[in-house]
């Protein structure tokens, strides 16, 4: 039998108001320590963004959720952070912030495959 994998993850959230408190999630974040694994999935539905009615730009928010992205990757263009160790990005990407793009607290798991978990958590908690 396979040995169960310990990982964490995140809702990433979209709160174009925060003082409404109202959010939609728009990605996952799933992390592993020993199996030095991070993932970062985005998706923004602009139809659902543009019935909001905010004043933010869809195209701006895209390009933030993007640097989670290159965050979790590691790219050298996304700055010092990307350059840290897998914990230290999946913590900072999940730090409590005040700003409209936020992430839940994260929640443990363990799965005999990571990848088939991130997916089937991103189908159920953002799509």
């Amino acid at each position: 039998m396979q040995e169960q994998k310990l990982y964490e993850y995140a809702v990433i959230r979209l709160v174009p108001k925060p003082e409404r408190e109202e959010f939609f999630n728009v990605g996952l974040i799933m992390f592993s320590k020993r199996e030095k694994f991070i993932q970062v999935k985005i998706h923004v539905c602009e139809e659902k963004f543009r019935v909001i009615r905010s004043k933010i730009d869809y195209e701006d928010v895209k390009k933030h959720l993007e640097s989670f992205v290159s965050i979790a990757k590691g790219e050298k263009s996304a700055g010092s952070i990307a350059q840290l160790e897998i914990p230290e990005r999946f913590r900072w990407l999940t730090a409590v912030k005040s700003s409209i793009i936020q992430t839940s607290r994260p929640h443990p798991g363990a799965s005999n495959d990571l990848n088939k978990t991130f997916d089937r958590l991103f189908d159920e908690l953002v799509m």
